[in-house]
């Protein structure tokens, strides 16, 4: 990742979106995370497949020398797969660490030496150097490479399943498709209150700055505390709540496919290496749905972050 000159540092952080700011700063090494995130999805498949065929060869009475080869398959796919990924992790982290080095830098060259500040100000940028330049720079990491390969994951499992067994399938596609219409109600939420968090705690700053210290004669800080306590308790209910909806159905998803499984193995019309193959497939689902999740909250509490930053450089 390049070092830009120190006159461009405004330029880059003043104009555009977030998501402009991400591709300034790590537009190669993001077509780089995103090339491992495709090598990842695409191997997801892999262990399912073996699973069933495992499964359906020791059932059906198999060759042990078959089942043999297909675990040393399983295995080897497993390493590799662990491999690209721990090389993924490491490669967004440096990526992300790079990226708050540069927020940090900017704030330090966003006024001439020449320029005085007055307390507000320098209790603002107090407030980005130590605490908000860090959220926003980490995302930087994940911000491609984490939905591709969590989509992809999805897209590639979802497409195996309905080869295996469509109307099963479908079960697993009711569990997740009423998220798409909650998860954004409860976002907005959380988002509202991140925004007057960060407000507050920029206050909580900014007297520190005034007085010097933290004294508090009058008691503004301790209210400030206070305020952002009930912000944080309130972000924590609205975020567990949502994750108790989102696990509450995955558990409804089980026991579909159990009892349609069951099902359709007591009738032959299925092999019992399929159901444990969609029961693998939940939790293979799952996993990156929650990662997807997870990472459309960040975008946009990052989102309302960044603006609140950028709003700080521009003014300078």
């Amino acid at each position: 990742m390049a070092r830009p000159s120190l006159l461009r540092w405004n330029e880059i952080l003043a104009s555009g979106s977030l998501l402009g700011f991400i591709w300034r700063v790590s537009r190669y090494h993001q077509i780089g995370v995103a090339a491992l995130s495709i090598m990842l999805f695409a191997m997801e498949t892999v262990p399912l497949e073996l699973q069933r065929r495992i499964v359906n060869t020791a059932s059906q009475g198999g060759a042990y020398r078959t089942i043999v080869v297909l675990v040393v398959i399983y295995a080897i796919v497993s390493v590799l797969g662990g491999a690209i990924k721990l090389g993924l992790n490491i490669y967004r982290s440096w990526i992300s660490e790079v990226a708050v080095r540069w927020l940090r830098l900017a704030l330090f060259n966003s006024v001439p030496p020449s320029a005085g500040l007055t307390t507000d100000s320098e209790g603002v940028q107090l407030s980005i150097v130590v605490a908000e330049a860090e959220p926003i720079g980490s995302f930087v990491g994940d911000s491609l490479s984490q939905p591709l390969l969590q989509m992809g994951i999805l897209i590639s499992v979802t497409a195996y399943l309905i080869y295996l067994q469509p109307l099963m399938t479908l079960v697993i596609s009711i569990v997740f498709l009423p998220q798409l219409a909650f998860v954004p109600a409860f976002q907005n939420a959380i988002n509202r209150r991140v925004g007057y968090k960060t407000t507050v705690m920029r206050q909580v700053s900014i007297t520190i700055v005034q007085t010097g210290g933290t004294t508090d004669p009058k008691g503004l800080q301790r209210s400030r505390v206070q305020t952002v306590f009930e912000i944080n308790m309130g972000i924590f209910k609205i975020k567990f709540a949502m994750n108790f909806v989102m696990n509450l159905m995955t558990q409804l998803g089980y026991v579909g496919i159990m009892a349609l499984g069951g099902y359709y193995v007591a009738t032959k019309q299925t092999e019992i290496g399929t159901v444990i193959a969609f029961l693998s497939s939940l939790a293979k689902i799952n996993d990156p749905w929650g990662d997807l999740v997870d990472w459309y909250r960040n975008l946009r509490v990052t989102q309302v972050k960044y603006d609140l930053v950028k709003g700080i450089l521009e003014s300078h």
